[in-house]
């Protein structure tokens, strides 16, 4: 039981982790790209 119980956090855990990269990486593109639209204005 304590082992199916810890192998389910890890799994949880994994998926928070890949979802906050997931995250980090799209708003890393949309910074980038609001900075090309400043840069494109002046």
């Amino acid at each position: 039981m304590k082992k199916v119980l810890m192998m389910m956090c890890l799994f949880t855990m994994a998926g928070f982790v890949g979802g906050c990269s997931n995250t980090f990486e799209g708003a890393g593109r949309d910074i980038e790209h609001a900075g090309e639209k400043v840069q494109d204005t002046f």
